[in-house]
């Protein structure tokens, strides 16, 4: 599995780690059934406190992404946040967009931004 944690990000270090995560799961570079790498050891890779990748574990398990056993490690469980409302899915995007549009960018530019961004995490290995 391929992450990176960049210190310059404003987000917490197991918040990048959930994103990077999901993002794997969205694309299709983690399918139902993979395995996760031990806590231990991917906080070795990453350089960070196996605390932190606790943490990131837990939040994915909660949104259901990720099974874990006690001795088995994690899995990978859906692709789908099924016990979110479309609200609270909706509720970041919009965020987002009164963003965009109050930076000044046109309707068709954040459409062109937004559309080549699905593509890219929508692209599921290909």
């Amino acid at each position: 599995m391929f992450l990176t944690i960049d210190t310059s990000d404003v987000r917490p270090i197991y918040q990048q780690v959930v994103d990077g995560i999901k993002e794997a799961i969205a694309r299709g570079e983690l399918a139902e059934g993979t395995t996760l790498p031990p806590v231990r050891q991917l906080a070795a890779d990453l350089g960070v406190n196996l605390n932190t990748i606790a943490t990131a574990y837990r939040e994915l398990q909660k949104d259901g992404l990720i099974a874990t056993k006690h001795g088995s490690g994690s899995v990978v469980t859906s692709r789908t946040l099924t016990e979110r409302s479309r609200e609270e899915l909706l509720r970041p995007l919009r965020t987002a967009l009164t963003d965009l549009v109050l930076t000044g960018l046109s309707p068709g530019k954040i459409l062109h931004m937004v559309t080549r961004e699905l593509n890219a995490v929508a692209k599921e290995g290909k």
